[in-house]
């Protein structure tokens, strides 16, 4: 058994849930088991092995190139900094941000979508746009439509055209020589109806009732349902296509209940699409709905976000974070903290290239920092990196701390074989 591999076995009972009196008891006799079994070193000349060294002589022992002091500090020089890559964070207070991750699924804009439902009932003799998913733009023919109240009211609107040029030049005394309001009384009926002007005027240009009338889409955008086949018949108010723009859409991100406080209107969000990995779109919520989801237990937010080229398709998943300001607390990296599954430490810089392992109490994780509540002042620089290998030595220097506290009442312990340990000396290593 070398020296590596017992302090190998230091190391990992330090990190076993075990008592302190067990630690150091388990460490004192693997450690003294080694050095009653080790002959002296000898001299490098030739000589009689090195004197041997008592307990209270362990105090300030150097292990792994490190120097140990007996308050669990440990020291390092200028190489050893570089060599473990040991960097420095402060501890400042800061300002926290809320961040919320999670899960969104893309929906239609519902303030851009349409519906095509005629006001008046008939048949449909001809569709312009015959498939869902099919692109329309505003103004657009979608659909012919044979109606018996349209002809009706085309005949109405020449009758009273016609009615109307001859009351113009009328010469009989009581009534009026100027234009009636007949034929607009007639022309407005058909505007209500959704019928275009340019329709309007050809009736009256030509003289001649039409048997059908067309049907024209409202807005831009995608046929996202279609309702209606040619030559089915359809009544006032029937839905024949729904229409949605999708120059801009919604993403709507589900919050658990723990998180609904964390969001609201106006909070900053990053949303990453499944489709595009690694092209995260800036949005912003502009809504959190006013009611919990009751079969899963969610707050939905919505954040707009635009899609001029039409790449992102509702339906579509996203990876959202969410992210408000809340309040100025005292932090530190959150690399600098090391949980040791008992407690949290963080190893302070406290002059002359010496690290001091703190206790601290956390409080939130708020992105790249963490809450410090107890333990740390503003000011202290703190290690952000490799504090894993001084944890390990730092308790080393403990467990070489308490097994030297143990010194009288190990006197007399039997290590088996008949060694008493008392007035034990460990051999010394010249340096």
């Amino acid at each position: 058994m070398n020296t590596a591999s017992i302090r190998t076995q230091i190391i990992e009972f330090t990190r076993r849930p075990l008592g302190i009196a067990a630690v150091a008891g388990l460490l004192a006799a693997i450690v003294l088991v080694f050095l009653l079994t080790r002959p002296g070193d000898p001299d490098p000349s030739g000589g009689e092995p090195a004197a041997p060294v008592g307990m209270d002589e362990m105090q300030g022992m150097e292990m792994g190139g490190m120097n140990m002091s007996s308050d669990g500090s440990v020291r390092l020089t200028a190489d050893q900094l570089r060599q473990f890559g040991v960097t420095f964070g402060s501890v400042e207070r800061r300002v926290l941000v809320d961040e919320v991750r999670t899960v969104g699924i893309v929906g239609f804009d519902e303030t851009r979508m349409a519906e095509v439902a005629p006001k008046f009932g008939g048949f449909i003799e001809r569709l312009h746009v015959n498939f869902t998913g099919q692109p329309v733009r505003a103004g657009q023919p979608v659909a012919e439509i044979y109606s018996p109240e349209l002809v009706s009211a085309q005949e109405e609107l020449l009758l009273a055209a016609r009615l109307d040029a001859n009351l113009s030049g009328s010469s009989v005394p009581g009534i009026s020589g100027s234009t009636t309001d007949l034929a607009q009384v007639a022309r407005r009926r058909l505007q209500l109806w959704d019928i275009s002007n340019a329709q309007i005027n050809d009736i009256l240009k030509t003289g001649r009732v039409r048997r059908t009338l067309t049907i024209h889409s409202p807005v831009s955008g995608v046929v996202i349902e279609k309702s209606v086949l040619q030559g089915q018949s359809v009544q006032p108010g029937q839905t024949l296509y729904t229409i949605a723009d999708l120059s801009r859409v919604w993403v709507e991100a589900e919050l658990r209940e723990t998180d609904a406080g964390s969001v609201r209107e106006g909070s900053t969000a990053q949303v990453e699409l499944n489709a595009f990995p690694g092209a995260p779109i800036a949005g912003r919520v502009e809504y959190v709905y006013p009611t919990f989801q009751s079969e899963t237990r969610t707050l939905k937010a919505r954040i707009a976000i635009a899609n001029p080229d039409g790449r992102i398709k509702p339906g579509m998943y996203a990876t959202v974070r969410l992210s408000s300001p809340s309040r100025s607390a005292l932090t530190v990296p959150s690399s600098a903290v090391v949980n040791t599954g008992e407690r949290s430490i963080a190893f302070v810089d406290i002059g002359g290239s010496s690290l001091m392992p703190v206790e601290v109490e956390t409080g939130r994780i708020s992105g790249a920092f963490t809450e410090i509540l107890r333990g740390l002042e503003p000011g202290q620089r703190v290690v952000t990196s490799a504090q894993f290998i001084l944890d390990s030595e730092s308790n080393l220097a403990e467990v070489m701390k308490g097994m030297i506290g143990m010194g009288g009442s190990m006197e007399g312990m039997d290590m088996g074989g008949g060694a008493d340990m008392k007035g034990m000396d460990m051999p010394r290593k010249e340096r």
